[in-house]
C-alpha cells in the first residue's frame, strides 16, 4: 500500500488544497493530510478547527484521512508507514523552499521521496495567507474554499453581514 502524506498548516483549506488531494486520492492508495500544530506561525483558526474543517471538504475521498501532528515530518512519516511526502508548487518561487525542504527531509529519512504536483490554472493563485486577509477585510472567499470554510472564516473574523 502506497500512502502519501499532504503536510501543512490548512489555515484554512482552500480549494487549492482540496485539488491536490483529490488527485492525489487517485494516485496513492492512502492519502493522510497532516495538519501541523504550527505555534510558530500563529494560525489564525484553531488546529481542531482546521481539522474538522478539512474533514468536511475531504469527507467525499474514502482513502484520505485527516489528523493533526507536531515535531519532525520524517517522524510522523515514520509512524503513518509513508514513504511519500506530497507538496504543491504553485510558482517557479516555490520551487527553491521546497527543493531544499525535500532535500533535508531525505538527509534524515533516506527511504523518503517527495512529489511535487501543480493545482489546476484557476486554483493556482490561492493561497490561505490571501484568503484569510480577504476574510479578515471582509471580502468574499467563496470562490477560493468549501462553503463550510467561509463560513468559518466569517464566524472567525465577524464579517457575517
Amino acid at each position: 500500500m502506497t500512502i502519501a502524506v499532504y503536510p501543512g498548516t490548512f489555515d484554512p483549506i482552500t480549494n487549492g488544497h482540496y485539488d491536490l488531494i483529490e488527485r492525489a486520492a487517485r494516485l496513492f492508495d492512502k492519502v493522510v493530510v497532516a495538519i501541523a500544530t504550527s505555534p510558530g506561525k500563529g494560525p489564525a483558526l484553531a488546529l481542531d478547527a482546521r481539522l474538522a474543517l478539512a474533514r468536511t471538504v475531504v469527507a467525499g475521498l474514502d482513502n484520505v484521512e485527516v489528523v493533526g501532528f507536531s515535531g519532525l515530518m520524517t517522524e510522523f512519516m515514520k509512524q503513518q508507514q509513508a514513504r511519500v511526502l506530497l507538496r504543491g508548487l504553485r510558482a517557479v518561487s516555490d520551487f527553491e523552499y521546497e527543493l531544499q525542504l525535500a532535500n533535508m527531509n531525505r538527509a534524515q529519512m533516506p527511504e523518503l521521496e517527495t512529489v511535487f504536483l501543480t493545482p489546476e490554472v484557476e486554483n493556482s493563485y490561492i493561497s490561505s495567507t490571501l484568503v484569510r486577509e480577504i476574510a479578515r477585510l471582509g471580502g468574499d472567499v467563496s470562490k477560493h474554499v468549501h462553503p463550510e470554510v467561509a463560513r468559518a472564516l466569517e464566524n472567525h473574523y465577524n464579517t457575517r453581514p
